[in-house]
């Protein structure tokens, strides 16, 4: 029973953390929430509950067991009456459950009411019911939003090229979807259902693909053996600006590596050009993490003949010049923790239509606080736990907005980025963060381009003109300020500077959260003197 509690939990605890609706639920032990249920069936519940909860409010309201039941709440009563009804092995409880003997005592109205539902309806089964409620739920949306246009963010979906080709998959897994020209097209208004096999093939990120959000690959063979992988697009830009579109000589670091999408991009496109003698250097500090990361990288094909994993190897403390095993770095993809104020979960919390409380009822509860049971699922954003970020981790961090906690991010995220400026062979850097602001991103860029090691060695920005083809295009480009009055932020960057830089935002017609992407690049090679000070180096210093 445990399950129903902890879905209500779920929605009406305020998150103190960034990320998706699913990424929350499945990290809510960690994160305080201490729920006890399969993070895979409290996820399962909440959606499926959200798809019927304009029915089930109906058939709530009709049957008037929250007249009748005291023990029971909006919320409760939605969970429980969608597995009484809906689900094949029933409410989840013991027979002898108080909960599921308030849901069962009341079967025959709950069914009567039910079937009276689908009659109203004109539906022959359920199956074609379901279809009808989402209807009717998408107007309902359209409805509230005042008919604006809103936000398309599809499942975006990279082709592995480790094992297998755009053209094979388009081929095969793709074969029934039909393409359209824009995301918007993925998702139309007369859609029945949220699993309509439509494809958009990407622009600007070679081997990526966009369908509609409701698809599911993960009962997919081809996913399964590592073929595709599930990585947003914004995700994409770091690797495929450090070596997309050029036959790459030396070496590649990924130094904030876990999960592992960027690694793996990484050797897709090494495996796409056909390059046998470079290899990717991936690397995480957490011991946990890096765990993920292996078998990421075993998933994808790429273990050992193309990715060496470093476990537990935090980037910073190498040492570039001493090192033997980095001493043919070339290029170095960092992309470290941060605020993730540019997070938008693909998989938003569902704010479910709850069955109205029976005047008596509310009279009679009035005063009461019941924390797991509130009936007013609205999740909010409270001030995030202040924990201490580890460098190295991939953008997991609460999104926070307090200026200090975002000071100090900033200096770690230029401390990483210098500390890879100083790899003697490396003539190509990236650095990118899932946060939209300025502090960390075009602040950082200011503040590295004016250190010492960038100033020694002869580091500048990318320019867009030399940017992969496909980025070029890409319209969104670094800001010079951000904010308004007091909090108002700006840097002294070059209009070539701020063009080099990629920014992407959330809530516009490209599907994609809040995201910054730079390339830094070194002209020639060091003489022997900025050898000899690369010997030198002794860390940064504030």
């Amino acid at each position: 029973m445990s399950l129903y509690y902890d879905a209500s939990t779920i929605l009406t605890t305020p998150s103190s953390t960034g990320g998706s609706f699913k990424s929350r639920i499945y990290n809510s032990n960690s994160r305080g929430t201490n729920t006890k249920a399969n993070p895979a069936q409290i996820y399962a519940l909440i959606t499926e509950t959200a798809k019927w909860d304009i029915l089930l409010k109906e058939v709530i309201e009709r049957a008037e067991i929250l007249k009748l039941e005291s023990k029971l709440t909006p919320l409760l009563a939605l969970f429980l009456v969608h597995d009484h009804l809906l689900s094949k092995k029933g409410i989840a409880a013991t027979s002898n459950h108080p909960l599921r003997l308030a849901i069962e005592k009341h079967k025959t109205r709950l069914r009567g009411e039910f079937i009276k539902a689908r009659v109203r309806r004109g539906c022959a089964s359920v199956e074609e019911l379901k279809t009808v409620v989402l209807r009717e739920k998408k107007a309902r949306l359209k409805a509230d939003n005042g008919d604006k246009v809103t936000a398309v963010y599809p499942r975006w979906v990279r082709v592995n090229t480790v094992k297998t080709t755009l053209e094979k998959q388009l081929e095969t897994t793709f074969a029934a979807y039909e393409k359209v020209t824009s995301l918007a097209d993925l998702v139309q208004d007369d859609d029945d259902t949220d699993d309509q096999k439509r494809l958009y093939v990407d622009p600007h990120i070679p081997d990526l693909l966009a369908v509609p959000p409701g698809v599911e690959f993960i009962a997919s063979p081809t996913y399964k053996n590592g073929e595709i992988i599930l990585q947003d697009k914004a995700s994409c830009f770091p690797a495929y600006l450090l070596a997309g579109d050029t036959e790459w000589k030396g070496d590649l670091v990924d130094g904030c590596a876990a999960p592992g999408n960027k690694t793996t991009h990484l050797a897709a496109l090494l495996s796409k050009h056909g390059i046998k003698k470079s290899r990717v250097i991936s690397m995480d500090a957490s011991p946990a993490r890096s765990k993920t990361l292996q078998k990421m990288v075993a998933a994808a094909g790429a273990a050992g003949n193309i990715v060496t994993v470093l476990q537990g190897q935090d980037f910073l403390a190498i040492d570039p010049v001493a090192d033997e095993r980095f001493a043919d770095v070339t290029g170095l993809l960092l992309d470290p923790s941060c605020s993730g104020s540019g997070i938008i979960g693909r998989d938003d919390v569902p704010q479910l239509l709850l069955p109205s409380i029976p005047e008596n009822k509310s009279r009679k509860n009035q005063g009461k606080k019941r924390k797991r049971d509130d009936p007013h699922p609205h999740p909010v954003q409270s001030k995030p736990a202040q924990t201490t970020p580890s460098p190295t981790d991939e953008n997991d961090t609460p999104a926070i907005l307090d200026n200090d906690r975002l000071t100090k991010l900033s200096n770690i995220q230029a401390h990483i980025v210098e500390h890879a400026l100083s790899f003697p062979s490396a003539t190509r850097v990236t650095y990118s963060t899932c946060s939209i602001h300025l502090t960390e991103n075009e602040s950082v860029v200011e503040r590295v381009l004016g250190s010492d090691v960038a100033q020694r060695r002869g580091w500048r920005v990318l320019r867009r003109d030399e940017q992969p083809v496909g980025l070029r295009g890409w319209t969104y480009r670094g800001i010079g300020s951000y904010g308004e009055g007091e909090g108002k932020e700006s840097v002294k960057l070059g209009e070539e500077e701020l063009e080099g830089c990629l920014r992407c935002w959330p809530g516009d017609e490209e599907g994609l959260g809040g995201f910054f992407v730079v390339g830094f690049v070194r002209d020639g090679q060091d003489d022997g003197q900025e050898d000899q000070e690369d010997d030198e180096w002794e860390g940064f210093s504030d």
